[in-house]
């Protein structure tokens, strides 16, 4: 399965930005995660910061070092950002001698089975420094209803608030939850999905996060 997900994104690499994020509905969701991002590291004062399947690079002002397991998608990446440290490898074989503040990982863990979850867990534990931060996403089990018809595995996996906790009992806390997608935008029109985002990223902080599409999840290392 791995094989047939690298070709995918390798193939997919030149036109990645405008297929997924050049549209109402991928900026929504992008907006989103920016707005996360943006909120948590205001405060922060890492020196490194890891994005962990990078892709073409569209958070990576968010961090120092990029790895993505698709030499197409890095090129993209190198493009935009050639002031960052970037190098081609796996959620559970990152390919840096040193170890991060912070790693985040997004659009990826959806791809995984709960092994390498677990395995992806496991590495960035040993890739972090003392009590680092991780922080990923995931599709929420409870808003999970199918596979997408695209591709058999293409955000196949689906986690619980109980499943992340224990997955990750034995070496992290989990520090925080926030949803993403609260609202099915895709049933909207277009010309309005993005009059909801101010309140759909207000929502995903409170208890309704629980309804949202996605989560994403902050854990600290101890």
């Amino acid at each position: 399965m791995k094989t047939s997900i690298l070709e995918y994104y390798s193939n997919l690499a030149k036109s990645y930005d405008e297929n997924r994020f050049g549209n109402s509905y991928g900026q929504y969701i992008d907006q989103q995660e920016r707005a996360f991002l943006t909120s948590y590291f205001q405060d922060k004062k890492y020196t490194k910061v890891l994005d962990l399947g990078c892709g073409t690079g569209r958070l990576l002002n968010f961090a120092t070092h990029g790895t993505d397991f698709s030499e197409n998608m890095l090129n993209v990446a190198r493009e935009k950002h050639p002031e960052k440290i970037l190098a081609v490898g796996e959620i559970s074989g990152i390919p840096f001698h040193e170890k991060f503040d912070c790693i985040f990982c997004f659009h990826v863990i959806m791809h995984q089975n709960r092994e390498e979850t677990k395995a992806f867990l496991n590495e960035c534990y040993q890739k972090l420094n003392k009590n680092g931060t991780l922080i990923f996403d995931y599709p929420v089990k409870s808003r999970k209803k199918s596979v997408s018809p695209q591709e058999d595995w293409h955000a196949g996996n689906s986690l619980s608030v109980s499943d992340v906790a224990e997955l990750s009992k034995d070496h992290w806390k989990v520090k925080n939850t926030t949803g993403v997608l609260f609202f099915p935008i895709h049933r909207l029109p277009k010309a309005i999905r993005k009059l909801f985002l101010p309140l759909d990223i207000f929502l995903c902080r409170t208890f309704l996060k629980n309804w949202a599409s996605y989560h994403i999840t902050v854990l600290e290392k101890i």
